[in-house]
């Protein structure tokens, strides 16, 4: 590992250094559940990055894509990879709080109530069109994202770890659909939006179903490899969160990070065009903090024990876009979050 690596500038203690082994073990951790969902999932090189991203700091992730694209299908493989526990739920209007965190069921023989959890008490959990859910249902993952933990009569239940929330909405089809609130959209530490496939990666789609590789048939979307032994263990994930947290990030790089983030809030003196007047709010503390978290494991990922300005910048467009919340006029204009996000980037120096 460099040198430079091991300073100690401004901190008030002596950090412990990552070793040689311990990156190359979390290379090689990160490797084997990359492979396995790689095996299953054709192409989406993005999603995959950003699933181990979130798994390996504790985050959670947002899907926006059509459907058929393999959200489902890299979620459960991306559980059975590491021997977690996988659960899926699909939002709908009708869904209640109880559906998801669980309730009190009662015993008419002994007369008692007993607490039955919900699927969201599960390692991997899959909200798919989670924006079809109430608002009254929204605020309970709300809880259980934020707080690591249900309500149920009064009584709180942990969530297992580690615990990563998959969520999916379809830009499509808005009628029954409920707009997620700023507050949760920033719950999320990432967000993809997929594209579909090349022309490449669909024929390989079909050979797969040929093969018979994808059980769920021409979608891609329910393909089980429960059958097959997990690369790891979750005691491996827990590791590798260990060892993320561990990743060196200079005062420098850490300035850079708030620079970005705040600029996101002054962008009329910023930038220029039309996009100095396209953002109505800007980014959270929240988005640093994300910053901070994904750049840390993109080193690691990498094979570096510390970070440098472009693993910040590496997945600035999922760390962001959910973020941003622009004018009228800017939609109107068709102007997108990550439009802004390249005109910020461009125009804040990096150490």
């Amino acid at each position: 590992m460099s040198t430079d690596a091991g300073t100690t500038t401004g901190a008030a203690h002596p950090r412990e250094v990552l070793s040689r082994a311990e990156v190359e073990r979390a290379v090689a951790l990160a490797g084997a559940v990359d492979a396995r969902v790689g095996a299953s999932v054709v192409g989406q090189e993005s999603l995959r990055r950003s699933l181990l991203v979130a798994l390996t700091t504790g985050g959670h992730l947002l899907v926006e894509s059509v459907p058929g694209l393999a959200k489902t299908l890299a979620a459960s493989t991306l559980a059975h990879a590491v021997g977690a526990r996988f659960s899926r739920i699909q939002c709908t209007p009708d869904l209640l709080p109880s559906d998801i965190i669980g309730t009190q069921v009662y015993d008419p023989r002994d007369h008692t109530f007993s607490t039955q959890l919900g699927p969201v008490h599960a390692n991997v959990v899959l909200l798919d069109e989670v924006n079809r859910a109430s608002a009254k249902t929204q605020s309970a993952l709300l809880e259980a994202m934020g707080e690591g933990h249900t309500s149920i009569a009064g009584q709180t239940h942990a969530l297992p770890r580690p615990f990563l929330v998959l969520a999916t909405q379809n830009p499509l089809d808005e009628e029954g659909t409920y707009l997620l609130p700023q507050a949760q959209l920033d719950r999320f530490m990432l967000k993809e939006v997929l594209d579909y496939p090349s022309h490449a990666e669909e024929v390989a789609v079909l050979d797969r179903v040929e093969s018979g590789a994808l059980s769920g048939g021409a979608h891609g979307e329910a393909g089980d490899p429960a059958h097959r032994a997990p690369a790891i263990d979750l005691a491996a994930v827990t590791e590798l969160q260990r060892l993320v947290t561990r990743v060196h990030v200079e005062p420098s790089v850490k300035d850079y990070v708030v620079r970005l983030v705040t600029a996101t809030r002054s962008t009329g003196t910023l930038l220029d065009g039309a996009l100095a007047e396209a953002v109505e709010t800007g980014a959270s503390p929240r988005a640093s903090i994300a910053f901070f978290s994904v750049a840390r494991a993109v080193a690691l990922l990498a094979g570096r024990d510390h970070v440098r300005p472009d693993d910040v910048v590496a997945l600035a467009h999922q760390v962001l876009r959910h973020r941003l919340v622009l004018t009228f006029d800017a939609q109107a204009d068709r102007v997108r979050p990550e439009d802004v996000v390249d005109a910020v980037l461009a125009a804040v120096p990096s150490p």
